[in-house]
């Protein structure tokens, strides 16, 4: 019987996402991140937390051409709640509150955006993986960002 209670509980941890460090600022989002596939590129920057806020900023390029920029914010709520502010080309900011968090993973969602509707940020090592997509998982586009410099 004891077996099967471990079976059991080592099988939910694998299914259950984390929440270790909930209402946390994901610090291991910060610093230089490049992404460069022949002449394209793309780059975010973080900075540390300090005063709930993460700021970021972001842009997307071919060669010398400047495709699209971004400016986001991780800001933490008055209640502890983590919310993604992004504001692609300087416009109003669509929110995303915090729908999972790991030790080192963070999804947000807004169902009511048209596109994206998550974003979604974790590490894999050295590496910073970003995904976004609909709700449902559909029309994902990601991004692999190795440490700037490297």
């Amino acid at each position: 019987m004891k077996r099967q209670v471990s079976i059991l509980a080592a099988a939910l941890l694998l299914v259950l996402p984390t929440i270790s460090n909930s209402g946390e600022l994901p610090d291991w989002l910060t610093g230089e991140w490049l992404q460069q596939r022949d002449d394209r590129w793309t780059e975010e920057v973080w900075t540390l937390p300090r005063g709930g806020t993460m700021i970021g900023v972001g842009r997307t390029g071919r060669g010398e051409t400047l495709r699209s920029w971004e400016v986001m914010r991780i800001v933490r709520a008055a209640d502890g709640s983590l919310a993604f502010h992004g504001a692609p080309e300087g416009g109003p900011a669509t929110i995303f509150p915090v729908v999972a968090e790991g030790v080192r993973d963070i999804s947000f969602a807004n169902p009511n955006h048209d596109y994206p509707q998550r974003i979604r940020y974790w590490r894999e090592g050295r590496l910073l993986m970003a995904e976004t997509a609909r709700m449902d998982g559909s029309q994902a586009q990601n991004w692999t960002y190795s440490p700037a410099g490297e």
